[in-house]
């Protein structure tokens, strides 16, 4: 496996067949992965600027900076600084900002309410110091918990807390106990990853979580494509496995932050 590739400056996308898009948030900007099963192809700096979180949806995405929110071809929206990104039910772009303002954009941005210390969006709900927060019309309902640092708002929402995981049922249900910052779900609901105290963490359907080993131990997201779990360092190492292990392809950035899956 080859860890000396540099980063070339220009945008690659995946244009194999079987190809998929794994995007990554770092200091230096974002990165754009082409992944095949679990093997890393071509890879760039797509757009240079440090990025705090990226969303996608289909073959839309969205950018969380310092300076603003970007959508399409980076294409700046007057949100302001932001923190976390995603979309709601209905696709639309959702923010928050590192005020706590949550807007929704449409024609323009709609504010949608105040968190506190908002973490991330995912499926209309946003994750935040003071609990998950669901989108609701033109505002924000308080759906529990507290220290959250990542929710999965998608099909059986997840939330990953500082002091466990939990599952959205009737109620918040105890998945798991210890302190966790990351979890996400496929389409489906089959699979499910997390990433807490004691590493990284699956899940098939609605079985038992189960630790997995990694090939290193700074994990700060995970993800799915329709053929593998895929999961990023903080130093930027993308980490791939399909069903007979690890494969690891660093990216030349660091200060990695979150990823997502373009299909």
């Amino acid at each position: 496996m080859d860890h000396d590739l540099t980063i070339d400056e220009k945008r690659v996308y995946a244009d194999r067949t079987g190809a998929v898009a794994v995007l990554v948030a770092a200091e230096q900007g974002l990165v754009v992965a082409s992944l095949s099963a679990d093997l890393v192809g071509e890879f760039g700096l797509d757009h240079r600027a440090p990025v705090r979180d990226v969303a996608a949806a289909g073959n839309r995405r969205v950018v969380a900076t310092a300076e603003d929110v970007l959508v399409g071809t980076y294409d700046p929206t007057d949100f302001g600084p932001a923190v976390a990104v995603g979309f709601d039910h209905g696709g639309a772009p959702v923010a928050a900002g590192p005020d706590g303002r949550v807007a929704r954009l449409d024609d323009g941005w709609t504010t949608l309410g105040t968190v506190e210390d908002p973490r991330a969006v995912d499926g209309g709900m946003i994750a935040a110091a003071d609990g998950v927060h669901r989108i609701v019309d033109d505002g924000l309902r308080d759906v529990g918990l507290s220290a959250v640092a990542d929710v999965h708002g998608r099909g059986m929402p997840l939330a990953a807390t500082a002091s466990g995981l939990y599952r959205l049922g009737n109620g918040w249900m105890d998945e798991c106990d210890g302190a966790f910052s990351v979890v996400c779900a496929d389409a489906a609901d089959d699979r499910a990853a997390a990433v807490g105290d004691a590493g990284v963490l699956v899940r098939e359907a609605i079985g038992e979580w189960t630790p997995v080993e990694t090939p290193a131990s700074n994990v700060v997201d995970v993800g799915f494509t329709e053929a593998a779990t895929v999961a990023v360092t903080a130093d930027g190492t993308l980490l791939a496995d399909a069903g007979e292990g690890w494969r690891t392809r660093a990216l030349g950035v660091t200060g990695v932050s979150r990823l997502a899956v373009q299909t």
